[in-house]
Parts: C-alpha cells; sequence; structure tokens
C-alpha cells in the first residue's frame, strides 16, 4: 500500500502521526481481509529534502505504535528522496492453508453482510475540510474478525472497505462473477452520522455507502451459515447482513451517484 501527501492524506487536516498509523492500517487491512494473521511490515519512507524533520519523525512515529499495537513487527523498509512525503508499505501474513478468504468465491443465494459501521471516516474527513478540526484518530484493521471468518465454514467470498462500500462490493461481484441485490436501509451506519450530517446539510447514506477507509470487513456466506447475530459472537464484533448475491450481474438496490474511491 503507498500513502502519499496530497493525494490519501492532507497534513493540513490529517497530522503526520495519525497518517503514518493510517497507512498501517490501510496495509493490515488487507491480511484482515484475507483472513491472515501478521507476520511483519516493511516501510519505506518517501520525503523531499526540504521536508521537516519533525513531520516525518511524527509520520514514522505514528506507523510504529500502528504496528506494534497490531503485533506485526517492522522487519525492514527503505528511504528516498521524492517530491512529496510518502510511506509504501508491505504487510505479510500467515493464514492455514486452504482457509484463505478470498474475494472470488461469492455463489448465487449467498448472503451478504458487513462488520460494524460505516461513514465515520468519511464524516472526519469532510468536518476536518470544512470546520478546521484535525483528524485525531485512524480506523483499525479488523485482523481478529477476519482470523474467525477464516476459521468458519460456509464463508464465501470477502473484502475490506477501503475505497467505499459500493466500490469494494462491485470489485467482489465482478472477482466473483456474480451480482448482488442491496438493501441499502439496512446499511449500519456511525452512531453520529445522522445528527453531524443534518449540521453539515450532508446526505449520510451517500457517506455510508462512498466514504470509503472504514475499514470493515464485507463478507458472503452461504444460506446455511449462522444468522447475523450468532456470527456477531463469533466474530466479536457487530455483523449486519444487507442483501443478497444473485446470479445475473450487476448491483441493484445502490443509488446513482455513489460510486466511492477513484485512484486515478
Amino acid at each position: 500500500d503507498a500513502r502519499l501527501e496530497g493525494v490519501h492524506f492532507d497534513v493540513t487536516q490529517e497530522s503526520p502521526g495519525v497518517a503514518g498509523r493510517h497507512a498501517v492500517t490501510a496495509a493490515l487491512s488487507d491480511l484482515a481481509a484475507s483472513g491472515a494473521r501478521p507476520l511483519a511490515l516493511t516501510v519505506a519512507l518517501e520525503a523531499p529534502a526540504t521536508a521537516s524533520l519533525d513531520r516525518v519523525m511524527a509520520l514514522m512515529r505514528g506507523a510504529a505504535a500502528a504496528a506494534r499495537r497490531h503485533a506485526c513487527p517492522r522487519v525492514g523498509g527503505n528511504v528516498s528522496r521524492a517530491p512529496r512525503i510518502g510511506l509504501t508499505l508491505t504487510a505479510l501474513g500467515a493464514v492455514p492453508r486452504g482457509r484463505a478468504l478470498l474475494r472470488d468465491t461469492a455463489r448465487p443465494g449467498d448472503r451478504l453482510l458487513v462488520t460494524g459501521a460505516l461513514g465515520a471516516s468519511a464524516l472526519a474527513r469532510v468536518r476536518a475540510r470544512r470546520e478546521g478540526r484535525e483528524i485525531r484518530r485512524a480506523p483499525a484493521p479488523r485482523l481478529a474478525a477476519g482470523q474467525a471468518l477464516a476459521r468458519l465454514s460456509g464463508v464465501g467470498a470477502c473484502i475490506d472497505v477501503s475505497d467505499g462500500l459500493l466500490a469494494d462490493l462491485r470489485h467482489l461481484l465482478r472477482a466473483s462473477g456474480v451480482g448482488a441485490d442491496l438493501e441499502v436501509a439496512r446499511v449500519p451506519r456511525a452512531r453520529a452520522l445522522g445528527p453531524a450530517c443534518r449540521r453539515l446539510a450532508l446526505d449520510p447514506l451517500r457517506l455510508a455507502l462512498a466514504g470509503g477507509e472504514d475499514y470493515e470487513l464485507l463478507f458472503t456466506v452461504r444460506p446455511t451459515a449462522p444468522t447475523a447475530p450468532r456470527l456477531a459472537r463469533r466474530l466479536g464484533v457487530a455483523v449486519t447482513e444487507i442483501g443478497r448475491i444473485v446470479g445475473r450481474r450487476g448491483l441493484r438496490g445502490a443509488p446513482p451517484g455513489s460510486e466511492g474511491w477513484s485512484h486515478f
């Protein structure tokens, strides 16, 4: 994963320490979506020669703190001059043979579920931009939930919600060659999303569907798999059923104009 200043974070809105923690979350979230436990992390730092040493060190300290929190030691990396500050991370993990969670294993008839709640990260970014609030918290990867999913039978495909629920759902559907009927009214939203969006004249549903960087797990299970409440107990996090996988291609139920993050 690459996290570049001016592309993935804005130092006027997000402190270097938070940006460093966020970079590690993004890398480890891919391990979570595979059901893997983290083993090690490499971190390559890019920065211009004129960069503030304090800012650069704060970025690295934030990344180091997040790696320690998730028991993922840094085992190497690189330092290079570049036009802007950035981190490039490689996360290494392990999963029992044959138990890895994949994107291409959803089947028609599967139930579609998501962990946690959505929209909080997008709301924090809007507040930072409009109100001058600094983003103080970085989301956490669902590593324990992903490992628990990998141990369960009846699990189909899985992906982490980094680009936005709709964008990542479409990635999963394309990989599996299927479609989905989404029940948007059931999509779980962050607790403070509604009141905050009313104050800021924002659409809370759009933030929840397309905001991105929530790093929750979006996954499918076979029709006979445990219910969402039972899965929540097994995973140790709230789980909500939000739709079904169908045989015909495409996504039904998604409002227009909610595409999520575009990398280019």
